[in-house]
């Protein structure tokens, strides 16, 4: 299943910073964008004292399609922001994990 493309323009979104997030994305790699969706959540760690953000992309198959494969690191736009990322091995479902530390995108 393919996502539909989607205008994803970083920090036109104002909300209340949250703990997850799930809708459309933008997968930036090497000057190249792909369209797709991520369900997100994100903590706080106080034993090292940074946000912790991770989740998956639903629609591997449109990045792997376009080359990107588990472990390339990326930047991962929503509607709320923007944050560089790694892409890493996929789940028993074929979507493909994807975290970070620090300010999340959403």
């Amino acid at each position: 299943m393919s996502a539909e493309p989607v205008a994803v323009t970083p920090g036109t979104s104002e909300h209340e910073p949250e703990e997850s997030y799930s809708g459309p994305a933008i997968v930036v790699h090497e000057g190249g964008e792909v369209a797709v969706r991520v369900v997100l959540r994100g903590l706080f760690q106080p034993l090292d004292g940074r946000f912790h953000w991770y989740g998956r992309v639903d629609d591997a198959g449109a990045l792997t399609g376009a080359g990107i494969r588990s472990g390339a690191e990326v930047v991962l736009r929503t509607p709320h922001g923007e944050a560089p990322a790694r892409l890493n091995d996929p789940d028993p479902w074929g979507r493909l994990r994807v975290g970070a530390l620090g300010a999340p995108p959403f």
